[in-house]
């Protein structure tokens, strides 16, 4: 898989994953507006299984912002991210905060290329497949790449986070 160029606008995901020459595929999809689940839309739109969908959650683990890294098609175990972070409590980031940190519109969040690193989390299911999709940085942009790409361009941490 090298990078393949679609012609879709580049983001700060697609040039931090160029400049890491981390091999990618954009992955382009129409978004609806109102869709209920912006990662379920995704892997509908795309025909890809949602278990190797991913989803950027921004949190607040005791007061400081983290990045989990979950599969669309469940939830985020909080207590689980707040243990790997050595902290009490973690919460879902207010989505103002969300973006002011990351750069990125919610919906279009990626866990690459924020505009102020966060610790990032990423749930050990990841390693289950030959290749996941995340945010590309924008509605309507996946980006598919190999799971220990992910983590090795985010400096991810791997863990158990996810919930049913």
């Amino acid at each position: 898989m090298g990078r393949k160029q679609t012609g879709s606008r580049g983001t700060p995901a697609l040039a931090a994953l160029t400049a890491a020459q981390v091999p990618f595929t954009e992955r382009p999809y129409t978004h609806e507006e109102g869709a209920p689940s912006y990662g379920l839309e995704a892997a509908a739109a795309l025909g890809v299984d949602p278990v190797r969908v991913f989803k950027t959650l921004m949190t607040s683990v005791d007061g400081a912002l983290a990045c989990a890294v979950v599969p669309v098609d469940g939830s985020l175990d909080l207590k689980a991210l707040a243990a790997v972070l050595g902290g009490r409590k973690a919460a879902l980031a207010d989505p103002a905060v969300a973006e002011r940190r990351t750069g990125y519109v919610l919906g279009g969040i990626s866990p690459i290329g924020q505009r102020q690193r966060s610790p990032v989390v990423v749930d050990v299911s990841v390693l289950d497949h030959a290749t996941v999709l995340v945010s590309g940085g924008r509605r309507g942009l996946d980006i598919e790449l190999a799971p220990t790409d992910l983590l090795a361009v985010t400096g991810a941490r791997l863990a158990a986070i996810a919930g049913p």
